[in-house]
């Protein structure tokens, strides 16, 4: 059975996420925007293994940290979608336009396509192409846990931004009625910032995508 842990890193306070199987203890990181040592001490806590990166888009706060990790504990970076691949390239710049420690690019070990999926220990996890965001963005979703990790697509009350370099708000509300709301709306989803929510509270409340 898949379990996660969120652990806020960065100024932004951007819910990275520590998810394993609880059979082998082996675990992924989605999104280690920053604060390494931060992350590294609580695998450490819960007693996992950390084996890879998961992405959902090349943001700053969502990225800022995966080479560092990757550099210092030998581990592929996974994601997101190469639509993204101008904002890893830029990582540096984002670093210092936003006051974040330096970031290195990174190439991915293996970019992600809708309907791919990525697996720690015996749980599987199934890629949703989900742009708008950013035009690579991803998320990852559970079916086993009812979970999905929607990194800056949908908050509780709220949707990702779409005024930066190709972000679309058609494109947005789109991948959120034809990607998400099919997950069911019992789904819980972890976004990139804020609290939890369902995806049937979000149908029902969010101004911006309810029914």
């Amino acid at each position: 059975m898949l379990h996660y842990r969120t652990v806020p890193v960065t100024p932004f306070s951007q819910n990275a996420s520590l998810v394993w199987c609880d059979q082998t203890r082996q675990a992924a990181v989605i999104d280690p925007g920053g604060d390494v040592d931060r992350l590294q001490a609580e695998a450490t806590r819960l007693g996992v293994s950390l084996e890879q990166i998961w992405l959902t888009h090349a943001h700053i706060d969502h990225a800022g940290g995966a080479a560092e990790l990757a550099r210092r504990l030998s581990l592929p970076i996974i994601g997101p979608h190469m639509g993204d691949q101008f904002w890893i390239d830029g990582l540096p710049q984002q670093s210092t336009m936003f006051g974040f420690p330096h970031a290195d690019a990174f190439k991915p070990t293996r970019w992600l396509n809708d309907g791919d999926t990525v697996t720690v220990g015996h749980s599987t996890l199934q890629v949703r192409h989900c742009p708008g965001h950013t035009p690579g963005h991803v998320v990852f979703y559970s079916k086993e846990a009812k979970r999905a990790f929607v990194g800056d697509v949908l908050f509780a009350g709220s949707i990702g931004r779409t005024d930066f370099p190709q972000g679309d708000h058609a494109t947005l509300i789109d991948s959120i009625k034809t990607r998400l709301w099919p997950m069911g709306d019992d789904t819980v989803f972890i976004p990139g910032h804020g609290p939890e929510s369902t995806f049937g509270e979000e149908r029902k409340y969010n101004p911006y995508v309810k029914d």
